[in-house]
């Protein structure tokens, strides 16, 4: 049976990109408190997100331990409960946000922003009595009940400060930014404008670039404002793309604001010894998502891409630190955290527990894969996107299909897992690892590598004859883990074969024995 994967941190059959994590206190245990991550819902398959959304949260003493708390929006009817079309459709439904609320007697009210898109209905928002719902429309208009009220716009984002303002953030290749009507959270207070291009956009700047994705936390006394930014084609070595995640900082929820850096490069981004820069996982996409500190530790939450296409992203999430000069003009300093496929397994993973192959934070070929929208063009490896049909949204982790391959594994790929810590088998002279994998028909390969997939150590190397059945089989191979290598180390599987441009096999999971 396979463990539960770190990253990305839900099963591999959920697909919840644009992660927003809140810790709220739990509603049905007072005084413990729990992760709450909101987001958009792949389901459409063939286009980005879902006509519902759904929350996941783990507790935030085993962030291990996530459960599905089920469906908390649909917007399929009105004011009145009428179907919003005809046939009953929903709104697809993009990347929300929540906040909360509480009251002078402390009762807490928590705010959905669904981010409708349908014409007329955008800036719909929910409210509930619990961070995990059911959310109620609370901003229908007096005038159309088929109508919402409300100035949000794309991506909204909305933050309760100390002194009880609220502030909304919203835009597209624009950053908006306005102080909000608190009585109704929706509309701009009255007597104030909203700030357009509250930050410059990728048309103006070449150092902001704003996007879209807006995300405020407060950090100490300094507002912290968490983005998508559109890099400089070239910058970084890599072409342009809208696949990092950056910030921006003031003494002000409205700025103005400075420039922070980057807090995460979704394509996995690498600088080979030779000094040139390299993406390991998928080379373009979107991503969304915000930070968070659980337990004195900070982490970003983002989104990858998996398959061939940008519509079955999952939630990932990374270490980092956070630093915070006080008082005006003072710093926000944030590191910029690691694609891995740790996740919040800080020390390294286990490796004496099964890991699904779809966990890989590093899959090249032997040429770079390109991103052409809707499409990505591999030349090797990369993870597939399953869907398995799962009954209901009320279940914790299904260790059963909790499962994703990694397909076209032709010569000259390499897949990449960081990290794995080898403490319980260092020095061990009869460790073996055992490889699931579906063998693609040609006489081939695999290395074991440690460190790095060229440079590294070699441990091990699994043979794959071309007569061999091409469905599910076990392999192994002894591994030789010396007793110098301790802690954390990367994990590499290197591809070889005569046969070129075809896969070698599907490399299905892994787990190495004493």
């Amino acid at each position: 049976m396979e463990t539960q994967a770190a990253n990305p941190i839900l099963p591999m059959w959920e697909y919840i990109p644009d992660g927003e994590p809140y810790v709220f206190e739990d509603p049905d245990n007072p005084g413990k408190f729990r992760v709450y991550l909101y987001g958009s819902h792949d389901n459409l398959v063939t286009e980005y997100c879902g006509r519902d959304q759904v929350v996941w949260s783990a507790p935030v003493e085993d962030l291990n331990n996530w459960r599905c708390d089920g469906i908390i929006f649909e917007s399929r009817r009105d004011a009145n409960g009428k179907p919003l079309y005809a046939n009953g459709q929903s709104d697809v439904l993009y990347a929300p946000d929540v906040t909360m609320k509480t009251d002078a007697n402390g009762n807490k009210t928590y705010y959905l922003y669904p981010n409708n898109q349908a014409g007329g209905r955008q800036g719909m928002i929910a409210k509930s009595s619990r961070p995990d719902g059911p959310f109620e429309v609370c901003n229908w208009s007096s005038d159309d009940p088929k109508l919402a009220v409300g100035d949000l716009r794309f991506d909204p984002a909305v933050f309760v400060d100390d002194d009880g303002k609220v502030y909304g953030y919203w835009g597209f290749e624009e950053s908006w930014g306005a102080e909000m009507d608190p009585e109704n959270m929706a509309t701009v207070k009255a007597g104030t404008k909203a700030v357009k291009n509250m930050i410059p956009s990728n048309k103006q700047d070449e150092l902001f670039r704003f996007f879209e994705a807006s995300s405020m936390r407060k950090i100490k006394d300094k507002y912290v404002l968490v983005y998508s930014r559109w890099t400089n084609d070239g910058e970084f070595g890599l072409p342009q793309s809208n696949y990092t995640l950056a910030y921006a900082y003031s003494d002000n929820p409205l700025g103005p604001f400075t420039y922070g850096g980057t807090i995460i490069d979704g394509r996995g981004r690498l600088t080979t010894p030779d000094g040139k820069t390299i993406a390991t996982a998928t080379p373009g996409g979107n991503t969304h998502g915000s930070i968070v500190e659980i337990n004195g530790q900070w982490y970003v939450f983002y989104h990858r891409q998996t398959g061939t296409n940008e519509f079955s992203r999952q939630a990932m999430v990374a270490p980092i630190e956070v630093k915070v000069t006080e008082g005006p003009g003072g710093k926000v300093e944030i590191s910029e955290g690691e694609y891995t496929s740790e996740g919040f397994e800080l020390n390294g993973l286990n490796p004496l527990e099964r890991h699904s192959a779809g966990i890989a934070c590093y899959y090249t070929g032997p040429e770079p894969a390109r991103a052409s929208f809707p499409n990505f063009l591999f030349t090797g490896s990369y993870v597939d996107a399953l869907r398995p049909k799962i009954e209901g949204y009320d279940k914790p982790y299904d260790l059963r299909v909790n499962h994703a391959p990694v397909v076209n594994n032709t010569a000259g790929s390499t897949v990449g897992y960081k990290y794995f810590n080898f403490d319980a088998l260092s020095g061990d002279s009869n460790a073996k690892l055992l490889v699931s994998l579906t063998p693609g028909g040609i006489d081939s390969s695999i290395r074991i590598m440690i460190d790095d997939p060229v440079k590294g150590k070699e441990i091990g190397r699994l043979d794959i004859s071309g007569a061999l059945p091409q469905e599910a089989i076990e392999l192994s191979t002894p591994v030789k883990i010396g007793k110098n290598v301790k802690g954390k180390h990367a994990l590499f599987f290197v591809f070889d074969s005569p046969t070129k441009g075809k896969s070698t096999c599907t490399l299905n999971n892994f787990v190495f024995s004493k």
